[in-house]
């Protein structure tokens, strides 16, 4: 059977489905297991194992009752710009690229800020050799 594409998101054939179909943006372990109870699919069967008639079950569900892929990614990407727009504090902290959710910033966000520091020694040429 040819790889199963759901959502626009190949899945890969040689693991459970349980731990495949969170590939697609907006689907995590639980709630890939409730898709499969809610489908009546053994959340221990291989992807490429799937019949053509389960996976248009999951299809199906994940079409009716949840946002995945590109609508969820535009959505979130709307609610940034939103806060953005209306000057909200959160909206500030996305635009500098800084923490958003109260993490501190004295400390332990070198990545974030960019100011990453290596170790003492690091990048250092090596001693020239004694004469």
């Amino acid at each position: 059977m040819p790889p199963i594409r759901i959502a626009g998101v190949l899945l890969p054939g040689h693991k459970r489905i349980a731990y495949a179909l969170p590939y697609v943006y907006g689907i995590g372990v639980g709630l890939s297991q409730k898709i499969l109870s809610e489908a009546a699919i053994d959340p221990m069967k291989k992807t490429d194992q799937l019949t053509e008639a389960e996976v248009g079950r999951i299809r199906t569900l994940l079409e009716k009752q949840f946002r995945v892929e590109g609508d969820l990614r535009r959505e979130v990407f709307m609610n940034i710009k939103r806060l953005k727009d209306i000057g909200a504090y959160r909206g500030v902290r996305h635009a500098k690229q800084l923490p958003v959710r109260g993490q501190r910033t004295r400390t332990n966000s070198r990545t974030v800020r960019g100011n990453v520091r290596r170790t003492m020694g690091s990048g250092r040429r090596a001693a020239a050799e004694k004469t």
